[in-house]
């Protein structure tokens, strides 16, 4: 596919995007689900006109790995408040990780048991589908969550738990992955803890020192353009030298990254940070969009004709998994100080943990040496439509009922 063919399709998908914004306001359905919708007809009706739309799998990683992780990443910490979400941090911390890994390890074995074929789908594939499954991703529902009234803390814990375990799914999603590929009679679990350990505070160092260095010159210049554009060298600079040159998380670096300058921004306040902050959620809301316009043009018929069971068990994986973790952590984020969080709370963040961009790039990302990557792919684009469908539009639905408007 030459460049001139990339970048037409990349012109046409994003006028599609384009056209499809009003027909979501009008049905009130998230735009994401209106995209997925989209991109599948146009699509098939591509594909029954006999027309190869060139796309192929290291097109996808590539995007996926080197442009549209580090936009969403770095644009979702980069808008975090930073008082807040240090006054909550342990809160976060504790349904972002431990609750995060407890309820990826028991959706790893809920499929693995589910579909009882390991020739094809080992355990190993299991928990690679649980990791890229368990990255929450609550834009389809945060709209909502404000319009709807619910409190400051109750969005803050949702956003937060959000941007933290997506950053800890790809670093395990990268590391699975790769262990997929490689021999792992020699792996134990210790080698598998320290490589994790490694690349995930590796990253976060990484991260700090970018941020360091760009940070002095975002202080000495305060024109928007180049402030604009350190950022930018921020988020992709700390990605690629993390990932690329030191093999360590690029997702942990951007966080950080996008964290720090979220703060510099904030403290620097003028005029400047309204075009910053314009910039970066164009640049989110860019990569969000193409994202499930790619999840539908590479969802196909053939998906549901033969990994519909795969997909049920994917989803009823999740909402048990997810259930059976809260239910550990929970009370515990109940006894730290704020706002109480209690069982309407739980509810609400339980239904409102929908899946979405990040799930969708990861399984768009799957290496096709992969053996189980259909039927993992297929679990992954189940489990997104599931939520999309059913989670994302009955969610302001669950808060008027639980009567958590204005609480």
């Amino acid at each position: 596919m030459d460049i001139a063919s990339i970048v037409l399709m990349f012109m046409g998908m994003l006028l599609f995007a384009v056209v499809l914004a009003p027909l979501a306001q009008k049905l009130h359905l998230p735009y994401s689900l209106v995209l997925v919708l989209g991109g599948f007809v146009g699509s098939e009706l591509v594909t029954m006109a006999g027309v190869d739309l060139g796309l192929r799998w290291q097109h996808f990683h590539q995007l996926v790995f080197y442009v549209f992780l580090p936009a969403l990443v770095f644009e979702s910490a980069l808008h975090m408040d930073g008082r807040s979400l240090w006054r909550n941090l342990l809160a976060i911390l504790l349904m972002s990780t431990p609750m995060m890994l407890l309820a990826a390890s028991i959706t790893s074995f809920l499929l693995y048991y589910g579909i009882g074929y390991p020739a094809y789908f080992p355990l190993l594939a299991a928990f690679l589908t649980g990791a890229l499954l368990s990255a929450t991703d609550p834009a389809a529902v945060l709209d909502l969550f404000r319009s709807s009234g619910v409190s400051e803390r109750l969005i803050l814990l949702v956003d937060g738990e959000s941007l933290f375990n997506d950053a800890t799914a790809i670093v395990l999603f990268t590391l699975l992955s790769g262990l997929l590929l490689m021999a792992t009679d020699t792996l134990t679990a210790d080698v598998v803890l320290q490589r994790f350990l490694m690349i995930f505070f590796g990253g976060m160092l990484v991260g700090c020192g970018v941020s360091a260095l760009l940070g002095l010159l975002y202080r000495l210049f305060s024109t928007p353009f180049t402030r604009i554009l350190i950022t930018l060298i921020a988020a992709y600079g700390s990605y690629l030298l993390a990932e690329a040159v030191l093999h360590v998380s690029g997702v942990m670096a951007v966080l950080v990254s996008g964290l720090i300058f979220g703060e510099l921004q904030r403290r620097f306040a003028d005029r400047d940070n309204d075009q910053l902050g314009a910039v970066w959620a164009f640049n989110g809301e860019l990569a969000n969009a193409l994202i499930f316009l790619l999840l539908g043009v590479t969802v196909t018929w053939t998906m549901f004709e033969q990994q519909w069971l795969a997909m049920l068990i994917g989803i009823g994986a999740i909402l048990i998994s997810r259930a059976a973790a809260m239910t550990v952590f929970m009370p515990l984020v109940a006894l730290l100080p704020g706002e109480k969080m209690g069982w309407r709370h739980s509810l609400v963040i339980y239904w409102g943990g929908v899946r979405g961009a990040v799930t969708v790039a990861l399984a768009l990302s799957l290496p096709l040496e992969v053996e189980s990557w259909f039927t993992i792919q297929s679990i992954a684009y189940g489990v997104v439509l599931f939520t999309l469908i059913v989670q994302a539009p009955t969610t302001p639905w669950l808060i008027r009922k639980l009567k958590l408007a204005g609480n």
